[in-house]
Protein backbone atom coordinates (compact mmCIF):
# COMPACT_ATOMS: atom_id res chain seq x y z
CA UNK A 1 0.00 0.00 0.00
CA UNK A 2 1.22 3.51 -1.17
CA UNK A 3 2.38 5.88 2.06
CA UNK A 4 -0.81 7.44 3.20
CA UNK A 5 -1.77 9.66 6.56
CA UNK A 6 -4.22 8.45 8.59
CA UNK A 7 -6.96 10.91 7.85
CA UNK A 8 -6.17 9.77 3.94
CA UNK A 9 -6.90 6.26 4.22
CA UNK A 10 -9.65 6.97 6.25
CA UNK A 11 -11.15 9.24 3.18
CA UNK A 12 -10.59 6.78 1.21
CA UNK A 13 -12.23 4.13 3.00
CA UNK A 14 -15.53 6.37 3.66
CA UNK A 15 -15.11 5.97 -0.11
CA UNK A 16 -14.98 2.54 0.04
CA UNK A 17 -18.22 2.08 1.99
CA UNK A 18 -19.70 4.44 -0.07
CA UNK A 19 -19.17 3.12 -3.63
CA UNK A 20 -20.46 -0.76 -2.15
CA UNK A 21 -23.85 0.81 -0.34
CA UNK A 22 -24.47 2.42 -3.55
CA UNK A 23 -25.31 -0.76 -5.10
CA UNK A 24 -23.83 0.35 -8.45
CA UNK A 25 -20.91 -1.32 -9.00
CA UNK A 26 -20.05 -4.77 -10.82
CA UNK A 27 -19.12 -7.89 -8.53
CA UNK A 28 -15.47 -8.18 -9.79
CA UNK A 29 -15.11 -4.35 -8.47
CA UNK A 30 -17.24 -4.64 -5.49
CA UNK A 31 -14.78 -7.42 -4.34
CA UNK A 32 -11.49 -5.15 -5.72
CA UNK A 33 -13.41 -2.05 -3.21
CA UNK A 34 -13.99 -4.32 -0.20
CA UNK A 35 -10.33 -6.05 -0.73
CA UNK A 36 -9.06 -2.42 -0.91
CA UNK A 37 -11.36 -1.19 2.35
CA UNK A 38 -9.93 -4.25 4.29
CA UNK A 39 -6.54 -3.06 4.01
CA UNK A 40 -7.30 0.98 4.81
CA UNK A 41 -9.17 -0.70 7.70
CA UNK A 42 -6.31 -2.85 9.18
CA UNK A 43 -3.90 0.41 7.91
CA UNK A 44 -5.88 2.83 10.33
CA UNK A 45 -6.50 0.28 12.90
CA UNK A 46 -2.60 -0.06 13.10
CA UNK A 47 -2.44 3.73 12.90
CA UNK A 48 -4.58 4.44 16.27
CA UNK A 49 -2.59 1.75 17.98
CA UNK A 50 0.51 3.31 17.56
CA UNK A 51 -0.84 6.34 18.49
CA UNK A 52 -3.08 5.60 21.53
CA UNK A 53 1.04 4.01 22.43
CA UNK A 54 2.74 7.34 22.24
CA UNK A 55 -0.44 9.27 24.09
CA UNK A 56 0.63 10.47 27.38
CA UNK A 57 -1.18 12.80 29.76
CA UNK A 58 0.41 15.37 32.40
CA UNK A 59 -1.10 14.91 35.65
CA UNK A 60 -0.81 16.86 38.98
CA UNK A 61 0.40 14.25 41.66
CA UNK A 62 -0.17 14.33 45.31
CA UNK A 63 2.87 16.99 46.00
CA UNK A 64 1.08 19.21 43.51
CA UNK A 65 3.98 18.95 40.71
CA UNK A 66 3.25 17.67 37.08
CA UNK A 67 4.19 14.69 35.66
CA UNK A 68 3.55 12.26 32.72
CA UNK A 69 1.75 9.38 32.22
CA UNK A 70 1.06 6.97 29.62
CA UNK A 71 -2.62 7.32 28.70
CA UNK A 72 -5.38 4.21 28.94
CA UNK A 73 -8.15 3.98 27.71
Amino acid sequence: MEKLSFELALKKLEESVEQLESGELELEESIKVFEQGIELSLFCRKELSQAEGKIQRLVKNLGGEFELLDFEV
